[in-house]
């Protein structure tokens, strides 16, 4: 079989089996010219050591045989004649202990190939086998003895001393093919990654925020009224929030009333959303801490005597009951509401102070104003001396303004504000009344039905949500 004989016994060599069976590579055992069969020793199929430590070959299987190395130190580096060559990477080492068999039914010529004998300076270093452990284990040989030298007895392989053909064993692996594959079935189009019909494309990439599940469109304006205040409003995602006349806000209220949402849980329910605000703009977690007792935030609650009052006192209760120093202004007055009466009998328990008279307040700049002197229905509490006093202050002591229920754009605003917190739904307000805020109130939906507010809640997991002019 192509002309070898026992002289190549020994040498490393690599058989191109073609397509279907690849490339062995390992020492010559055996050489059967009848048969026309070769023997490997510890063979390598394609780059990786094969589970048998012996193969043998027909020549019927052979594409191209090379000879690396040859027993005397001569490397050899020749091809079979009439096959085309393919670069075979060279093994790093043999090792094995059961014989196999490898066989395909390929088609190849059978006859004989002379190889020629190549002259090289290239001498292969011979390793040094590890010593056997010659040590006595408890007492003399035995079990143990045994599976010492099982262990440690062989010599180091001498084809670990060949190095890896890394390059070589590159070359099998086509990752030009498998890359344009992978880019053939990932991006179809610009960027774009098939699923489902060749026409559905969706995006390769989504955001933090997108929902890769389909859905309906979104709808924006969820919420529709029979009567326009003027000016609409939108939220942070984009729903439309219109505002209403002061007529309709009112009957909305009086029909919410008369269904059990009182007045007393209405101011209950504004002074937590309004205290909840205010304790943001004081600084929130970053100045209400116990490490930060000695820089209590001071707060000035400007009330008048109605609706709008009481509910600054309620949102003064909560934010005195937090340790904030609120110091609340109320001119006095013979008569009050008795929703004011209660709020205040409430607040006197949180020991906060309260003051009738504009000289008792701070000289210095405080935090945060709150201001509740406007009230939606009587106008004249302006033309007041205590108002107009008042109104002079905040506007004089440098503190950023909360409005809570703000009156309607028609009527100026005494004091400029900074924020502006609306209830339920907003009312057309000036520009003077600075950035809006809408809170919930625990309005049902059925109550805005019943005056002919089509509603769907813009406010998600909050109960205060920012709105910008649309």
């Amino acid at each position: 079989m192509y002309g070898m004989s026992a002289d190549w016994l020994g040498s490393l060599v690599s058989i191109n089996c073609g397509a279907t069976l690849g490339v062995y590579q390992g020492e010559v055992t055996s050489v059967d010219q009848a048969s026309q069969t070769i023997s490997l020793r510890q063979p390598f199929h394609n780059g990786i050591k094969c589970p048998v430590p012996e193969v043998t070959f027909s020549a019927m299987d052979i594409k191209e045989l090379k000879i690396l190395e040859i027993p005397n130190g001569v490397c050899r580096n020749s091809s079979s004649q009439g096959v085309p060559t393919d670069p075979c990477p060279a093994s790093s080492g043999f090792s094995g202990r059961s014989t196999g068999a490898a066989g395909c039914g390929g088609p190849s010529s059978s006859a004989p190939m002379a190889v020629p004998r190549k002259a090289s300076a290239v001498g292969r270093a011979v390793s040094q086998a590890t010593p056997k452990k010659n040590g006595v284990k408890n007492g003399g040989g035995g079990p143990m003895k045994v599976k010492d030298d099982e262990c440690f007895g062989d010599g180091m392989d001498p084809g670990l001393d060949t190095d890896f053909d890394f390059e070589g064993n590159l070359a099998l692996f086509d990752k030009a093919a498998v890359f344009s594959q992978i880019d053939t079935s990932e991006r179809r189009g610009n960027g774009a990654r098939s699923r489902g019909t060749p026409g559905e494309r969706t995006p390769s990439r989504y955001r933090h925020d997108e929902n890769i599940l389909e859905a309906e469109p979104i709808v924006y304006r969820q919420i529709t009224v029979p009567q326009q205040g003027g000016k609409e409003y939108c939220t942070d995602s984009g729903l439309v929030v219109p505002s209403i006349p002061y007529e309709l806000h009112k009957r909305l209220l009086s029909v919410a009333e008369r269904h059990g949402l009182t007045l007393e849980r209405r101011l209950e329910m504004t002074g937590v959303c309004a205290s909840q605000m205010a304790l943001t703009l004081l600084g929130g977690p970053n100045r209400l801490t116990p490490k930060n007792v000695h820089q209590r935030p001071a707060v000035a609650l400007l009330c008048g005597p109605h609706v709008q009052g009481a509910q600054g006192i309620s949102c003064g209760r909560h934010l005195a009951n937090h340790e904030v120093e609120v110091i609340l202004f109320l001119p006095n007055f013979v008569k009050m509401l008795e929703s004011l009466t209660n709020e205040l009998t409430l607040f006197g328990k949180t020991g906060g102070k309260q003051v009738s008279s504009i000289k008792d307040l701070p000289e210095t700049p405080v935090d945060l104003v709150i201001n509740c002197l406007d009230c939606h229905e009587n106008a004249f509490l302006r033309d007041q001396p205590w108002y107009r006093a008042a109104a002079d202050w905040a506007n004089q002591n440098r503190a950023p303004v909360l409005s809570i229920d703000p009156p309607v754009s028609g009527q100026e605003q005494a004091v400029e504000a900074k924020w502006s917190l609306s209830l339920g739904l907003p009312l057309p307000l000036a520009e003077s009344a600075g950035r809006v805020y809408l809170c919930d109130i625990g309005v049902p939906r059925q109550v805005f039905q019943e005056v002919g507010v089509s509603y769907h809640s813009p406010f998600g997991c909050k109960f205060v949500i920012p709105l910008h002019s649309a």
